[in-house]
C-alpha cells in the first residue's frame, strides 16, 4: 500500500477505525480477528480505537483491550502498527455518552489507555472532542503534559475547528502531528481543517469517511456518481469514495470501520485506484 506520513511516522494510506469492533454490534472474536488479520494483510499500519468504545458503560476500554488483544494474537509487533486512541470522551448511566476535559481526568484516563494497550507508549493520542465545560487550552494542557512525561508518543486533536488546530499547535508543539474530524461526501465541512494540516504539515484522519449507517445507499442515491464511476471502473463506490479522498489532499488518511474482512480488503484496495482527472472532478462537484 502506498505511504502517508503521521508526524515522522510513515503508515499506510488507509487506516483501520476500529469502532466497530467495540460498539453497536460488535462481532465475535473469530470474525474480529479475520478482519483485523485481512488489515494488516492488506498494509493497514494504523489502526484507530478510542477507550469510549465500548459495548456498554460498564466495559470503559473494551476497545483498547481488544485492538490489543488480536495484535498480540497475530504476532503484530509494536513498529509494525501504529495505534493511535483517544481521550475526553466518557461513558454514562444507559449506555449514553458525555464528555470530560479536565486535565486532571485526560491524565489518568491516558494512564489507563497505556495499560490497556500494553505498550511502552501511546503511539498517538487524541483529545476526542472539546468539553464546553472546560477551557479547551486547560484540555491541550494535560496532553502536553503527557507528551512531555513518555506517557503519549505523539498527540492529535479530534473534532476540531481552526482555531482550536492552531491553539494546540502553539500548546501541544512539535508533538501535535494529526487532526481527526468526520469527513465524507456527505459532510465537506471539514475541507477548512484540511487545508490547515496542510499548511502546518499535519495528518488528516477522515473519520466516517463513507458517510457512516446508510452509507452504500447515500452513495449510490444522493452521490449516484460514485456509484456510476464504480460502476464503469468496475468496483464498488466505497472503493471510489475512499480513492477520490486520499486525492483530496496528502495530508488525508481515511480510517473507515469495519467488521468483516471483505469490507476491509475493499476499502484497502482503493490505495491502488487511480481516479483520473475528469472522475475526481465530478465526484468533487457531486459532493458539494
Amino acid at each position: 500500500m502506498v505511504k502517508r506520513r503521521i508526524g515522522e511516522v510513515e503508515v499506510g494510506a488507509i487506516g483501520y477505525g476500529a469502532m466497530p469492533l467495540s460498539s453497536g454490534d460488535p462481532p465475535g472474536a473469530e470474525r474480529a480477528l479475520a478482519t483485523v488479520r485481512a488489515a494488516l494483510d492488506a498494509g493497514v499500519t494504523l489502526i484507530d480505537t478510542a477507550d469510549a468504545y465500548a459495548p456498554s458503560t460498564a466495559e470503559l476500554g473494551h476497545g483498547e483491550e481488544v485492538v490489543a488483544r488480536l495484535l498480540r494474537w497475530l504476532g503484530a509487533a509494536a513498529d509494525d502498527v501504529l495505534v493511535a486512541t483517544k481521550g475526553g470522551h466518557t461513558r454514562t448511566p444507559g449506555d449514553g455518552w458525555d464528555l470530560d476535559g479536565r486535565p486532571e481526568y485526560l491524565v489518568r484516563a491516558a494512564e489507563a489507555s497505556l495499560r490497556r494497550l500494553g505498550t511502552e507508549a501511546i503511539d498517538l493520542h487524541q483529545f476526542h472532542r472539546p468539553d464546553p465545560k472546560v477551557p479547551y487550552a486547560e484540555s491541550l494542557g494535560a496532553f502536553a503534559e503527557l507528551a512531555e512525561r513518555g506517557i503519549v508518543r505523539m498527540v492529535g486533536v479530534s473534532n476540531a475547528n481552526p482555531e482550536q488546530i492552531r491553539l494546540a499547535r502553539e500548546i501541544v508543539g512539535d508533538a501535535l502531528v494529526a487532526v481527526q474530524n468526520e469527513l465524507s461526501p456527505a459532510f465537506r465541512s471539514s475541507e477548512p481543517e484540511v487545508r490547515l494540516c496542510e499548511e502546518l504539515g499535519l495528518a488528516f484522519l477522515a473519520w466516517s469517511p463513507l458517510g457512516g449507517m446508510g452509507a452504500a445507499a447515500r452513495l449510490g442515491d444522493e452521490h449516484a456518481a460514485f456509484a456510476e464511476v464504480g460502476e464503469r471502473r468496475g468496483v464498488s463506490p466505497q472503493r471510489v469514495c475512499l480513492s477520490w479522498l486520499l486525492a483530496l489532499s496528502p495530508a488525508v488518511i481515511p480510517i473507515p470501520g469495519a467488521s468483516r474482512p471483505e469490507t476491509i480488503r475493499d476499502s484497502t484496495a482503493a490505495a491502488a485506484l487511480e481516479l483520473t482527472d475528469d472522475e475526481l472532478e465530478r465526484l468533487t462537484a457531486a459532493g458539494r
